[in-house]
């Protein structure tokens, strides 16, 4: 009986002989690392190097190959299976990882997200609509000036707030004050809405301070936290995803992720680094740049991320696609149309700059999803 695979297709651009071959490069390159004659015959050739399950053409210069790999050849841990998946591979050109499949027995040896959409509408209190979510800027404010911005919004219905990704332990916002500050202004807004506003402090660091840093949010109250995988890692979020004494829900943001998409035959898709791999990695939400905002992702970009969010995928939970970067209050009925009502919209500077009122501009924001 055949031992479970998984799968991988990489978009290869080139004529169909040149594709062909470099197809036949990957399932070497990316397991034995070596010749093909060199390959020994038995369990490694049969079984342990990558095999060409189907491929297809797309257009004259792009092809899909389909390769599958040994599950075991991972050994059941992200940074071995993300290696097998585009290690060396992602230093050649013209090859791009199109989609991931992971079978059943791979996929159960990762626990993914730990509360995903549902869990994330649990804490909130919210279940029909989408959710709403804004970031404390800028860089060089207080702990004070923030906390005093989170309570704002909070009174003003923001479900969920999170640091602005520049946000970490500067001199001049030092990372506890900040969160004793920001955690303390929501409770009191809670109290006086009766809502469920949950802070989210940026805990990405070094893994030591990651970890320190988690556990002191959790300490203090928190309801969740950002993490950047691009710069800390995966399988660092991963690990955070993991720790039950820790239990919060973990909102992913893209910094340094960009390269892996913004060239067409390189990289990965949309779909699989903000979708897939996010889940993979235990992120409840995938914060990502709109199209139409000041970044450069297509509609079909877009829809593709929030199918890789929410897709069957083994048993990972589906969590909330979060587009924003640089999305405006007034683009939000559009944004309903395009991806219903299992989102969180990320709304930042535009929810400054409607009026000096941050209340009332949060109140706006909240109303134009539905939620009055």
């Amino acid at each position: 009986m055949r031992k479970e695979r998984f799968t991988v297709t990489y978009r290869l651009s080139g004529n169909e002989n040149d594709c062909k071959e470099r197809a036949k490069g990957i399932l070497l390159e990316q397991t034995v690392e070596l010749p093909d004659h060199l390959v020994p015959n038995g369990f490694i050739r049969d079984e342990v190097i990558g095999q060409i399950e189907f491929f297809s053409q797309i257009d004259e210069l792009t092809w899909d190959y389909t390769i599958s790999y040994l599950a075991d050849s991972s050994a059941f841990e992200l940074t071995q299976l993300l290696n097998i998946i585009f290690g060396n591979s992602s230093i050649k050109e013209k090859i791009r990882v199109e989609d991931i499949s992971l079978g059943p027995e791979l996929s159960e040896h990762f626990n993914g997200p730990r509360l995903g959409i549902a869990g994330m509408r649990d804490i909130v209190g919210v279940y029909d609509k989408p959710l709403i979510c804004s970031a404390l800027k800028p860089m060089g404010f207080s702990a004070e000036q923030l906390a005093d911005l989170a309570y704002k919004f909070a009174i003003g219905g923001i479900d969920f707030i999170k640091d602005d990704h520049g946000l970490s332990n500067q001199p001049f916002c030092k990372f506890e004050e900040r969160v004793k500050a920001c955690v303390e202004a929501v409770n009191r807004a809670n109290e006086k809405t009766g809502k469920r506003c949950v802070y989210a402090p940026n805990v990405t660091a070094s893994i030591t301070d990651t970890v320190s840093r988690i556990r002191f949010a959790k300490k203090e109250g928190a309801g969740a936290v950002l993490m950047m995988p691009g710069l800390a890692g995966f399988d660092t979020m991963r690990s955070l995803a993991d720790m039950d004494e820790i239990a919060l829900p973990i909102i992913s943001h893209p910094a340094l992720l960009g390269p892996m998409v913004t060239c067409s035959n390189n990289g990965f898709s949309h779909r699989t680094i903000f979708g897939k791999l996010q889940r993979l990695a235990g992120a409840d939400s995938s914060v990502y740049p709109n199209y139409g905002g000041r970044f450069g992702f297509s509609k079909g970009e877009c829809q593709s991320i929030d199918h890789g969010c929410k897709e069957t995928m083994g048993n990972l939970k589906s969590i909330f696609p979060s587009p924003g970067g640089g999305m405006s209050m007034d683009r939000v009925p559009e944004m309903l149309k395009v991806y219903g009502n299992d989102v969180m919209f990320l709304i930042g500077g535009d929810l400054f700059n409607r009026s000096s009122d941050l209340t009332d501009n949060a109140r706006c924001f909240l109303s134009l999803v539905g939620r009055d």
